[in-house]
Parts: structure tokens; sequence; C-alpha cells
């Protein structure tokens, strides 16, 4: 089975995700279908392309109307402020990649389950509300069915583990 995913906020994180899933050859397992970021189209696209610390992408990037492609894949782009507005129910969402830094916590993360998502996961420590902070090869066999909103911790965190 294919995860549905989105990419909340196309910064930094949002774009290595990307390159990450494309790089590691997985795109079967996780289809991005979705970014939604306040940048344009265009700018998303170049800087997806061109990366200052990974080099250049391996696979073509392009805009095609409302869609970012990559390689053969066209990935649905949005510009919305409010989470709870985001199309994640009718696009069929298995998990958000919560990537802005600013909806840590489950009552604000929980913004994308309201919009018919059905799990998020956030890209930051999460506040004490989150269902689990997972850390792979440390803590991720707690992960289960009944957690929706779980935070991968921090940046630092996944860097020390094993």
């Amino acid at each position: 089975m294919t995860l549905r995913v989105a990419i909340n906020g196309y910064g930094r994180i949002g774009r290595n995700v990307l390159r990450a899933l494309y790089e590691s050859g997985r795109t079967g397992e996780l289809q991005i279908v979705a970014v939604n970021d306040l940048g344009d189209a265009n700018t998303n696209a170049h800087l997806t392309q061109y990366d200052t610390a990974h080099g250049r992408f391996g696979f073509p990037v392009g805009v095609d109307g409302d869609h970012l492609t990559v390689g053969p894949d066209r990935i649905r782009v949005l510009a919305e402020r409010d989470p709870t507005k985001l199309p994640w129910g009718e696009m069929n969402i298995d998990v958000v990649f919560e990537c802005t830094g600013l909806f840590t916590s489950k009552a604000k993360a929980g913004a994308h389950l309201q919009a018919g998502a059905k799990r998020v996961l956030i890209s930051a420590p999460g506040g004490s509300d989150v269902d689990a902070t997972v850390v792979y090869g440390v803590n991720h066999q707690i992960l289960g069915a009944q957690h929706q909103v779980v935070s991968n911790a921090s940046c630092t965190t996944n860097c020390l583990a094993p």
C-alpha cells in the first residue's frame, strides 16, 4: 500500500523530505501528492532543483499550472495559511509532514486532522500534548495505530541516534 503524503511547509526541511524520498527510491511506498507553502511554485521548483549543501537534485523539476513536477510525478501546490482549510480529506491524505515549525503541538497540528488527514508527523520537537515523540532507532517500537500526531523530535536528537 502506498501512503499518500502532503508536506506542509516547503522550506529547508520540507524540500529535504522530498529529496530524501526520491533519492532513496522509495516513491512506491510514499507518494507526495501535495505541498502547501506560501512561496511561489517557480521559486520552490528552483530551490528543489538546486541546493547549496546537497548540490543539484537528480530528478527534473518543473511547474505545470498548480502542480510541481518531479520526474514523471505531479504534486499539487497549495498556498493556504490555515491548515483547517486544506483539502486533505478530498485528497485522501494518509499523513501530513508538518515542516513549518509553527504547528508543533497536538492542538495546533490537529488542524490537519480536522482538514481530513489521517495522521501528522511533526518535524520538530512537539509539545507535551503530542501522542508520541519518536526517534527512529531509539524508541520507534512504541509507535502504535492509536498515535495520530507524532513528533520526530529534533534534528539534534536524531543525529545522536544509532
